[in-house]
């Protein structure tokens, strides 16, 4: 690591490299003034396997016009690097793969179509602006960042008076469920004197449980997250919830 703040050029480069992952993190910053630049934090995932691998990172905090190139390439293949079509963030362009984002921090966004599988790919982002550029490198592998967007119509029918089925259907964008099947892990909660509770269920492999036991009188609340049925990647964001009191009475 260098950094020379008494000049108008600083240079940082970050290495870290996580044993027993496919996973390889590069950082590098450089700028031409006394501050040095912000770096694009890129995060990438695969949410239709192994169709598309979306990447994004925050728009730039500077006050000035900042505009990005990006591109990727297979690791260990020469070759020239493949130009990334670079969309801005609330643009009309958004691919369906994209999940809905609670957060109201505006990405930018960069799809990868079509890459291959068991292949280490890096991916490189510069963020150019009139002060200088930083650039972010990172390598993965599709399995390695699988993550389903979240299950959909989430609802309950109940049953007998302790008894509920819970349905569901997966996420829109998983287009291979006859290839990669998805399995699910159920979480639901109920309240214990106001204390929240917290029981995780799963996997299942279809989209339907039937949960049985639940105490009359008490309220529950239901949410549902798709995994890649071999457990490659992650567990998709939880779906939305969906909340239910047992009667108690009989039906």
């Amino acid at each position: 690591m260098a950094a020379f703040f008494s000049h108008v050029c600083v240079t940082v480069t970050f290495l870290t490299c996580v044993l027993g992952s496919q996973t390889l993190e590069l950082l590098r910053a450089s700028a031409t003034s006394g501050n040095p630049t912000s770096v694009p934090a890129v995060l990438c995932r695969c949410a239709v396997y192994p169709n598309v691998t979306l990447c994004t990172w925050p728009q730039a905090s500077q006050s000035s016009p900042t505009h990005y190139i990006a591109s990727y390439s297979e690791r260990h293949r020469q070759g020239n690097p493949v130009q990334c079509q670079v969309i801005p963030p609330g643009s009309s362009s958004s691919n369906p793969a994209s999940a809905p984002s609670s957060s109201s921090e505006k990405l930018w966004h960069c799809y990868l179509p079509n890459l291959k599988l068991l292949t280490n790919y890096i991916i490189n982002v510069t963020a150019v602006h009139p002060s200088g550029s930083s650039s972010h490198l990172s390598s993965f592998m599709l399995e390695d960042i699988v993550k389903p967007n979240p299950p959909v119509d989430v609802r309950i029918s109940p049953r007998k008076i302790r008894d509920l089925l819970l349905e569901w259907s997966p996420p829109p964008t998983w287009d291979n469920l006859d290839i990669f099947p998805l399995k699910y892990h159920i979480l639901y909660q109920w309240e214990n004197r106001g204390i929240p509770k917290f029981v995780k269920l799963g996997p299942v492999e279809n989209t339907t449980i039937k949960l049985k036991g639940l105490t009359p009188g008490r309220h529950y609340l239901f949410k549902v997250c798709a995994t890649e049925l071999l457990g490659l990647g992650q567990c998709s964001a939880w779906s939305s919830p969906v909340k239910v009191t047992i009667p108690k009475t009989k039906l």
